[in-house]
């Protein structure tokens, strides 16, 4: 969400590099971005290309091209401005949608070599909150991890506790929909969250398909909620200025059949397509109200993901 404009929603595309198995194939690169806009090439016939336009084209594919999209280009562009609007007081979301296979965990959570926009956010809130702490102001971090896997809700930070009954989505009166039960730590230095981001990652879940050797067989959503705590001592005044940002790493969209999905791989893809599809009824809903058009109904409870 923007805090200065009517702009609540950008939408950016980032193109990979080819793996191994598409360079096996001799796989032909069909995409291509110019002057902002991202160019769709068909390759087997005759056909015009198509042209998409969005807010943000990444091209990722080649780091000797002049035009490479790196990770901290993709931050600057996408997470800053979420960060500032966190310190203005505004919720704000960030999630990863795609194929599997597609590059979502990289450009989340990436490598401690190439690191993704959730470790590089949560180092600049500190580096931020260093900067501004002060008599008047002081600030608290609490952070969460889960991941949403069948239509259920394991916490990542305690999986212990996830593994013997499954947490629920509850509706409180006050905060909204909150998954009861779920840890919510506090934390007051990035090394603190990069650890708790460590450990959450190893109790993700992954398989292997296919299409991709470690494909994710889960939504996970990383929370931080930033609280700022203002004082005026002449005034004997304490108030609270509260936001919530959510990362998240949706699990890819896959077709059966170039998956090779078979048994509990294949349960896993249902899942994973049934609630990725509830997610873009509720935001189809959305743009359908806020176009004016009648009161349209919003299926936030067809899947623990959009509840």
């Amino acid at each position: 969400m923007t805090a200065e404009g009517s702009e609540k929603v950008k939408v950016a595309v980032r193109v990979r590099p080819f793996n191994k198995r598409e360079l096996d194939l001799g796989t032909k690169a069909v995409v291509r971005m110019c002057n902002g806009q991202t160019i769709l090439d068909h390759v087997s016939d005759d056909k015009q290309p198509k042209t998409f336009a969005f807010d943000h084209s990444f091209y990722s594919t080649d780091p000797n091209d002049p035009n490479f999209a790196s990770q901290e280009e993709v931050f600057n562009s996408l997470g800053s401005g979420v960060l500032e609007n966190a310190f203005s007081g505004y919720n704000a979301c960030i999630f990863a949608y795609g194929q599997t296979g597609s590059g979502k965990s990289y450009s989340m959570m990436g490598t401690s070599e190439q690191p993704g926009i959730i470790p590089r956010l949560c180092n600049e809130v500190f580096r931020r909150i260093k900067e501004t702490t002060c008599e008047t102001l002081q600030y608290k971090v609490e952070v969460s991890y889960m991941e949403i896997y069948n239509e259920r809700v394991r916490d990542l930070l305690d999986p212990k506790k996830s593994n013997k009954h499954h947490l629920k989505v509850r509706e409180h009166k006050i905060l909204g929909p909150l998954v009861d039960g779920l840890s919510v730590l506090a934390v007051d230095s990035f090394q603190q969250i990069a650890s708790l981001i460590e450990e959450g990652n190893k109790s993700r879940t992954v398989a292997a398909t296919n299409m991709n050797a470690e494909s994710s067989r889960s939504h996970a959503v990383f929370n931080i909620t930033l609280t700022q705590i203002l004082k005026d001592v002449e005034k004997d005044f304490t108030g609270e200025k509260m936001a919530k940002i959510s990362l998240v790493d949706l699990a890819g969209s896959e077709r059966a059949g170039k998956t090779g999905a078979m048994g509990k791989r294949l349960e896993e893809g249902g899942n994973i397509n049934k609630s990725l599809t509830t997610l873009g009824m509720v935001i189809s809903a959305l743009a359908e109200r806020s176009n004016g058009k009648k009161e349209k109904f919003i299926p936030y409870r067809d899947s623990v993901l959009t509840w």
